[in-house]
């Protein structure tokens, strides 16, 4: 990879972390599209409890799997803004660093010098055609 293009690549990733790490704790707390179609049909209390009613939300559990990075926070930190700015960078990086092995498997299993005849490639230009 150029020089240049690791500028950019860092760049990205440094941008990524301020947005996912900083300005993420300052998304809404309402619910998404997704949550609130689920819970179209059911009636809430003021504590946000389902009390009647009949949507796909009654069926939910919480937190089934029981994953460490649940609701946009990392488990067993209690400060909601460090757990929230923490699990949106774990995030990051891990996508980053799935997603640049992927890039390199894919380059290291490019295209060979050869074409599919066998014979030697000729960048396009270099044929002395015009």
């Amino acid at each position: 990879m150029r020089k240049r293009s690791w500028g950019f690549v860092v760049g990205g990733l440094l941008v990524a972390l301020l947005l996912a790490g900083v300005v993420s704790n300052f998304a809404s707390s309402h619910p998404d599209g997704l949550d609130s179609s689920l819970r179209e049909g059911c009636t809430f209390d003021a504590d946000d409890n389902i009390t009647g009613g009949n949507c796909p939300a009654q069926r939910e559990r919480e937190h089934e799997v029981g994953g460490p990075l649940a609701d946009y926070g990392v488990a067993g930190i209690d400060n909601e803004f460090l757990s929230t700015g923490l699990s949106g960078v774990l995030g990051v990086l891990l996508t980053f660093a799935v997603a640049g092995g992927a890039f390199w498997l894919v380059r290291r299993r490019g295209p060979r010098d050869e074409d599919a005849a066998g014979g030697a490639r000729t960048p396009v230009g270099a044929s002395g055609r015009e």
